[in-house]
């Protein structure tokens, strides 16, 4: 009696949500919350989800940031929404980003694709044979003369110094005489 998996039913609508009636209601340092939860409560009706659990809708990172791009205070009025529904989960995403995303977006996709390459280079380094030994002895040999090098250049600074002080007249520190201090009460 295997059971059989039904395919999960994919969703896609558009949504224009007018934001503006909902914040106005709430104080000036709420209205951002109010409108990111005035999405939700939108897409839970719109969507038709039975419970109304506004924790089964994701919103897109770029959607958060345009609602808070003004501020806490200053919300967009409306919004245009690009829904998506698989099975209970609704992910909503912004149906036309602004400029400034737009480069943001491109960068950090850019960053994650760099990650990527260099992730796949070190792999393929640890899954190529090691170096021969030639080569590790040439680098062996290269930086035993680094180090010897580093020591030669300390002693000849070791030696100019200890020139220098010793042709340097002794002038000391302290006062002749000593500072006048203020009377005790």
């Amino acid at each position: 009696m295997a059971e059989k998996k039904t395919p999960v039913e994919k969703i896609e609508k558009e949504y224009i949500i007018p934001l503006r009636r909902k914040w106005a209601k709430v104080p000036r340092y709420k209205r951002a919350n109010k409108a990111v939860k005035a999405i939700k409560e939108f897409l839970v009706r719109h969507m038709k989800i039975r419970d109304r659990d506004l924790n089964k809708i994701k919103l897109d990172k770029y959607l958060n940031e345009f609602v808070w791009f003004r501020g806490i205070r200053k919300p967009p009025i409306k919004i245009k929404v690009k829904v998506v529904k698989e099975g209970e989960t609704i992910k909503a995403e912004l149906a036309e980003i602004p400029e400034n995303l737009k480069f943001k977006k491109a960068r950090i996709e850019k960053r994650e694709k760099k990650a990527t390459e260099v992730l796949s280079k070190k792999k393929a380094k640890a899954e190529e044979p090691e170096k021969a030994e030639e080569e590790k002895e040439e680098e062996k040999k290269e930086a035993e003369e680094k180090k010897a090098a580093v020591v030669e250049v300390g002693k000849e600074q070791a030696k100019k110094a200890a020139k220098t002080t010793k042709h340097q007249t002794k002038v000391s520190k302290q006062p002749k005489r000593q500072r006048r201090q203020a009377l005790a009460k």
